[in-house]
């Protein structure tokens, strides 16, 4: 099973640069996308299409703001059971969470709140993980889980190409930092880290400054997995060839079904 995870800036956006294209190179089973900034009732047609000719069953969880956060996962397997709520209207109605049960684990796709140039949305922040790390807990009683989608925080100085000077911002304060460590304390792998100790890879740049150009990047998007899945990884990968947003698609191969 190959799953995609793709912050894309807006779906619309993306779709006038070669969203179809994509799904056509790259053919995932699942694909999970962040910040669509589409409200459910506005969703266009034409996005439906694209995934649907494709053989894709959507689901969408648009944030109730319009223009605002949301997820949507596409999937040519048809899930057990679908949910989009985590149990605080402050995220829920941000769109941030959606869980597909397949067979032999659960899928988790998060667009995690950011907490702002002022850290003014920290706390918040830190409340949202807990709650993410209680809902993953749960469902680890049944079955694993994969949890993917925009982190929105470097964990370690690999993973950013300038971390001395971004020490405290946002997406690098120690708290932001401590709370991936929690995820991984909590029995869950980073799999892109875990299969490449070394590498340095990034999946978002600054509109800023040409970051892109210059590689000045952010490892950001994530892949975790239940520690029980790490001999049914085959591969994790990041995209950064992939334009279109200022985030690049993130991968995971399993021999899950």
């Amino acid at each position: 099973m190959k799953c995609i995870s793709w912050n894309v800036n807006g779906i619309r956006a993306v779709m006038k640069k070669g969203f179809p294209d994509f799904l056509d190179a790259h053919a995932p089973d699942v694909l999970c996308l962040q910040e669509i900034k589409v409200h459910n009732d506005d969703l266009p047609g034409e996005i439906q299409s694209t995934a649907t000719d494709r053989g894709y069953t959507g689901f969408w969880n648009g944030a109730d703001r319009k223009g605002y956060s949301g997820t949507a996962t596409l999937s040519k397997t048809e899930p057990l059971s679908y949910e989009t709520r985590m149990g605080d209207d402050r995220f829920d109605l941000e769109g941030r969470f959606q869980c597909l049960e397949f067979q032999e684990f659960f899928l988790i796709n998060t667009y995690v709140p950011n907490v702002k140039s002022d850290l003014s949305r920290l706390a918040e922040r830190q409340e949202f993980d807990a709650l993410m790390r209680d809902k993953i807990q749960e469902l680890e009683a049944a079955k694993p889980v994969v949890l993917c989608g925009d982190m929105n925080v470097a964990h370690q100085p690999i993973d950013l190409a300038r971390p001395k000077p971004n020490e405290g911002k946002a997406g690098y304060t120690d708290e932001e930092r401590a709370g991936m460590t929690d995820y991984i304390q909590a029995g869950l792998i980073d799999t892109f880290r875990s299969l490449n100790p070394e590498t340095v890879r990034y999946s978002w740049w600054s509109y800023r400054g040409q970051a892109r150009a210059n590689n000045v990047g952010w490892r950001i998007d994530y892949f975790l997995a239940s520690q029980n899945l790490q001999p049914r990884i085959q591969s994790a990968d990041i995209h950064c060839d992939v334009t279109g947003s200022d985030h690049c698609p993130i991968e995971l191969i399993t021999d899950l079904g």
